[in-house]
């Protein structure tokens, strides 16, 4: 499973990558894809929308099962990638490069709070056991 380095992780397998401008990109991890299968549907939050840590934000829609998306930071939404939304099979060809949204995080502090390429690894493997 491939779990790269350079991003931070959520409990519930969102991925966090830090972008040069103060914003975040977000989306799911390679664990979550593998568990969803062939995504069908992606329902992204709205540009401007407030969230906080850990609220339900988006949707992805596999032919198995539909799963909440939470937001891993408090902020604003500040772009969403149209292209997930009518190519939802993007996630599963490249799920480190699909991302969901950008957030302004409010507290950008927060995102050291998120698990770290080998926290994530261990809590994946603790939920498998």
């Amino acid at each position: 499973m491939s779990i790269p380095a350079d991003l931070k992780y959520t409990q519930s397998h969102e991925w966090v990558r830090a972008e040069a401008d103060g914003t975040v990109s977000v989306g799911i991890t390679q664990h979550a894809q593998d568990l969803l299968g062939d995504m069908v549907f992606v329902e992204n939050p709205t540009v401007g929308r407030q969230l906080a840590q850990g609220e339900e934000c988006a949707v992805v829609e596999s032919v198995k099962a539909a799963s909440d998306v939470y937001a891993p930071l408090a902020g604003e939404v500040v772009a969403v990638n149209e292209a997930v939304e009518s190519a939802p099979e993007g996630i599963n060809q490249d799920p480190y490069g699909a991302w969901m949204f950008k957030l302004r995080p409010a507290d950008p502090a927060e995102l050291d709070g998120l698990l770290d390429a080998a926290g994530y690894q261990a809590h994946v493997e603790s939920e498998s056991h």
